[in-house]
């Protein structure tokens, strides 16, 4: 057994792992950089510092991020005790008043004897620690390039740059077909058929659609994000006929059946291996959420479509997980080095908590050579660490909770999405509520005072 473990960054990953190893028995040592150094997004000198919204997003249990606020909340979350502590009025939503929130985590973080704050900016791991790297997607330059070095440059991104995901079965597959280009090779790709007026409405809608601002620590990037992957809002600028000698080229596609060809051809390529999942093909985006549901939704076969994740360009630190993690979040070529949060690849709040509750638990096992609790894909928290671990069937792009990752039923749920989902959440807790009392998440020794 080690007398300590690391853990590098007191962001909301960060301040889960150490929270939960401690718990556990174990000495941390958190290692934060503020106040000493801050990045262009903080502002604020406590931990776990919210740097957008103060919104946690749906609270509903059969949501998929939902589902995962309630699976953390049964698991002893310090991020939920938090939110739950320091919330606001939202409706449907949870959201919490930020400053409280921080410093609500701050003092518990503080005022825990086995949790030792290290007020400086760390440029590598400790030679043979155990340790927990949680920097979040602004990582500092000396600390990049230490990860870099330990897990091989072409492996880490530095900017986001993703087409949206919608659901398969959200998708009119009366207007859409399966094809391949010229015939050739098996019909893999959804098309979405385009006449000259539809193409021609998208088109203008598409150009003259709001896009989401650049936070301030990236406008000084804006134009190396559109040289690495061009905006599909951006290449529409350059003509009307751009996309349509791009991403939407009609050009060998028929339909299989009457053998119609069309004006224009939006074609989504499976995401996941069942099939449930499907992405835009070249849409990367830096259009505002409601604004892609608004001018996506013009596609045929997409006026319902239910996003699982939207098109994203912005400035994020994250690795090629899928070639380099377990589902323990800890890295393959050294058992004592983990990742969590949004370096892992996993997208938001919660979900960042989320993998700093695994790899915080993780290192604490590994602390005491014990092989890491696992999480069944069933659980939305373990289809997380599912998909950093093998990703999906394209390029690996960070990703929200949703429930295209986790496994379908084995029989056809009736009633819809709705019932569906509920399936989905009443299936999840169940597993969570027998990792609880089984006793597979405390370790050998745990004290639980």
């Amino acid at each position: 057994m080690t007398d300590h473990i690391n853990v590098i960054g007191a962001g909301l990953a960060g301040c889960e792992a150490a929270w939960q190893a401690a718990r556990r028995g174990v000495n941390v040592r958190l290692y934060e950089m503020k106040p000493e150094k801050m990045t262009p997004a903080h502002r604020y000198d406590g931990f776990a510092e919210l740097v957008c919204s103060n919104s946690l997003r749906n609270n509903a249990v059969d949501s998929a991020i939902g589902l995962l606020k309630e699976e953390l909340r049964r698991l002893g979350s310090l991020i939920m005790e938090s939110a739950e502590e320091t919330k606001v009025s939202a409706g449907g939503a949870l959201a919490v008043d930020r400053v409280a929130f921080s410093d609500y985590i701050t003092k518990k973080i503080r005022s825990e004897p086995r949790i030792e704050v290290i007020e400086r900016e760390c440029d590598r791991v400790p030679d043979g620690e155990i340790t927990v790297i949680a920097t979040g997607p602004l990582t500092s330059d000396v600390m990049a390039r230490y990860i870099a070095d330990i897990t091989g440059d072409n492996r880490l991104s530095f900017f986001d740059a993703a087409a949206p995901i919608v659901s398969f079965d959200s998708i009119d597959m009366s207007k859409a077909f399966f094809a391949s280009r010229y015939g050739k090779g098996s019909a893999d790709y959804i098309n979405c058929p385009m006449t000259k007026e539809e193409y021609e409405a998208f088109y203008s809608a598409l150009v003259g659609a709001e896009c989401a601002e650049l936070h301030d620590f990236e406008e000084g990037e804006k134009l190396k994000i559109f040289e690495g992957c061009m905006p599909v809002e951006v290449m529409a600028r350059r003509g009307e006929d751009t996309l349509r000698f791009g991403p939407l080229k009609p050009v060998g596609i028929s339909h299989p059946e009457s053998g119609e060809t069309y004006y224009a051809v939006v074609q989504l390529r499976r995401e996941n291996e069942e099939g449930t999942m499907f992405n835009l093909v070249g849409f990367q985006t830096h259009l505002k959420f409601p604004e892609q549901r608004r001018v996506f939704g013009m596609i045929p076969g997409l006026e319902n479509a239910e996003f699982l994740r939207y098109g994203v360009m912005h400035r994020n630190t994250f690795l090629n997980s899928p070639e380099l993690l377990d589902s323990d979040y800890s890295l393959r070529a050294n058992k004592n080095v983990f990742f969590a949060g949004q370096m892992t690849g996993v997208e938001g709040y919660i979900e960042s908590a989320a993998s700093g509750y695994v790899a915080g638990v993780s290192a604490s096992f590994r602390s005491r050579s014990l092989p890491s609790p696992v999480f069944p894909r069933e659980t939305m928290i373990g289809a997380m660490a599912s998909y950093v671990q093998n990703g999906g069937v394209s390029d690996f792009q960070p990703m929200n909770a949703n429930f295209g990752i986790i496994p379908p039923p084995d029989e056809k749920i009736r009633g819809g999405k709705k019932m569906r989902y509920a399936y989905y959440s009443k299936r999840a807790l169940g597993a969570i509520d027998e990792l609880v009392s089984g006793g597979t998440l405390r370790s050998e020794n745990e004290d639980n005072n």
